[in-house]
């Protein structure tokens, strides 16, 4: 958390708000929070930056300076990008201030310290091992990359070397509306099971996106103006332990997979 809906609509809003946009100056309170590259060289590679692109892939995102240069930032747990006036209180936690020469601020702000920015060059080779983005994928796409593993299904989802963007909470969204249960084998997935999880894939994530993500109780995702998203109040299994499955009305199940809790419904998913 945050994973790729969460990740993309933070970077459509740096599209709306950032183009062209110039750095005039830059803080770092927190050296973990920019850990790539020496804390001064960060500074001169952003101060007098325009940004000039917004990308994404998996759950990173991509800012590109006009010098070039790309600006990566990665959430991880607990990071956020806020956007306010320089003048606005600080939150706690923040480690990274990029003021703007329009009177705005850019901030960085991690409880955690998992999250990371870092400058690059467009080549991107720290994200060299990362797998195709998970709304990249057509069908015969995922097909191909299901047919070459024995892995099962939920801890493959999960694999950023071969799938980026998705995590926990839309690895079981996805799951049940494909109703395919976490444990089966990717290789062994018939024709018809490959459609429905890419036509999951692809429903759940765009509906997550157009709901601007999911916010959990621990609120630590927010958008870039730091409001919450909306998409956890259409969520069919993650955390809903003991709650009926809105399809056929059983108990949905926890189990353990891959050391996370795993949400699902026994009798929908086979």
């Amino acid at each position: 958390m945050p994973e790729l809906p969460e990740v993309e609509t933070v970077r459509r809003d740096l599209a709306r708000e950032l183009e062209g946009a110039v750095v005039g100056d830059v803080e770092v309170t927190g050296a973990r929070s920019v850990r790539r590259n020496d804390p001064r060289a960060f500074r001169r590679a952003l101060r007098g930056a325009s940004f000039t692109s917004f990308g994404r892939h998996g759950k990173y995102l991509l800012i590109g300076l006009d010098r070039d240069r790309v600006l990566v930032a990665h959430l991880r747990m607990s990071g956020q990008l806020l956007l306010g006036p320089a003048d606005a209180a600080l939150a706690k936690h923040t480690h990274v201030r990029m003021t703007l020469t329009d009177g705005r601020e850019l901030r960085f702000v991690d409880p955690r310290t998992f999250g990371e920015l870092f400058v690059t060059s467009p080549d991107l080779p720290e994200l060299a091992g990362l797998g195709v983005d998970a709304l990249a994928l057509d069908r015969a796409g995922l097909g191909a990359l299901l047919a070459a593993r024995r892995a099962r299904l939920k801890p493959l989802l999960l694999d950023q070397r071969v799938v980026a963007g998705i995590g926990n909470i839309y690895s079981d969204e996805i799951l049940w509306t494909a109703r395919l249960r976490w444990s089966r084998q990717a290789a062994r997935l018939r024709p018809a099971e490959v459609g429905r999880l890419h036509d999951a894939v692809a429903s759940v994530l765009g509906e997550a996106v157009e709901r601007r993500g999911s916010s959990l109780a621990d609120a630590q995702y927010v958008d870039l103006a730091g409001r919450p998203g909306s998409y956890q109040e259409s969520h069919r299994v993650y955390a809903r332990a003991g709650l009926p499955c809105p399809r056929c009305g059983r108990e949905i199940e926890r189990t353990v997979v891959a050391q996370r809790s795993h949400f699902w419904c026994r009798t929908c998913q086979r």
